[in-house]
């Protein structure tokens, strides 16, 4: 090996151990790609490698996903699928960057509506792959955001066959019917999405929980969507629920004081798809005056929600 091929072998060894270093810590497991990305492009080829190009951290990013669909359900026995991801656009996995020779296939995306959509597109075989972007990380009870992670927003890439996961949710009356409520369900194909193990402070330990993030709108917490909370969806059920009450600031948060009722106008809720499914979201207006009649058919639908999920329980 001559003194040139030695020095181009050692510059693309510290070019692939960059992108490792400044790589999301969860992309290997996750759909998580990139964090604030800009000019976003996606393209898949005949293999069914999807190559992501954006702008981030100051430079261009070419990274090469590969090797997952849809999800599966919970079980004990298996992992959950996820991508396999190469931030040097192909040179970790195949000693070369793929980007100048990338035979992109994939056609203009035909899937379902999707919230937060950046990019997708829908393949010969009719699979849809898609690059959503949010605010994941936001503070719970309207706190602003006071580290630069809080505020980032997450690149996510998704690839599914299937139907979408389906985010139900009822905003229903609580305590004295004085504070707003929400109940619903996490679903993939009629079974319940959730996890087997949680972090104390309620975040997924394993490939299979999801986390449900809510925002609401013009609120006492001030004008525009302001995050609300977010909760792991009930092990077993797929089923959760969250009231709007005061609330102590979370330990660490710079806010002090009791927070107020995050009332607001209307409500968001959005989660991440199980395996590689896309995230979904849901929207609806407050309930407004308190309604006897209603209370006791939404009682009623609370009930059938839930059904064995002791965590829960109608209001």
């Amino acid at each position: 090996m001559t003194p040139t091929q030695r020095s181009v072998r050692r510059l693309a060894l510290i070019v692939v151990l960059l992108a490792i270093l400044l790589a999301p810590a969860t992309a290997q497991a996750s759909q998580l790609i990139a964090r604030d990305a800009q000019d976003v492009t996606l393209q898949v080829d005949a293999q069914g490698r999807a190559l992501v190009g954006y702008r981030a951290k100051g430079r261009t990013w070419s990274v090469l996903a590969w090797g997952a669909i849809n999800a599966l359900h919970p079980t004990a026995d298996r992992d959950q699928v996820r991508f396999s991801v190469d931030y040097a656009g192909g040179w970790g996995k195949y000693r070369k960057t793929l980007s100048r020779a990338f035979r992109n296939l994939c056609r203009p995306y035909s899937g379902p509506p999707l919230a937060w959509f950046v990019a997708g597109c829908t393949m010969p075989d009719g699979s849809h792959w898609a690059l959503q972007a949010w605010q994941r990380g936001l503070p719970n009870l309207g706190v602003d955001p006071w580290k630069p992670l809080q505020a980032s927003s997450d690149l996510r890439l998704s690839h599914w066959s299937t139907e979408l996961p389906k985010l139900e949710l009822w905003v229903n009356w609580a305590h004295s019917k004085r504070f707003d409520h929400l109940f619903g369900r996490y679903t993939y194909l009629g079974q319940p999405v959730y996890g087997f193990r949680a972090s104390t402070k309620g975040a997924p330990a394993d490939g299979f929980g999801r986390n449900i993030y809510v925002d609401t709108l013009d609120s006492a917490y001030g004008p525009g969507w302001k995050r609300e909370n977010s909760f792991l969806a009930h092990e077993g059920t797929g089923a959760f629920c969250y009231g709007l009450y005061p609330h102590q600031p979370y330990p660490g948060y710079p806010a002090t004081g009791v927070r107020p009722p995050g009332k607001g106008a209307r409500y968001r809720a959005t989660a991440v798809g199980p395996g590689v499914l896309p995230d979904v979201s849901w929207e609806a207006g407050a309930p407004g005056a308190y309604s006897p009649e209603a209370d006791k058919q939404l009682a009623a639908l609370q009930r059938e929600v839930y059904g064995a999920d002791t965590l829960c329980k109608p209001v």
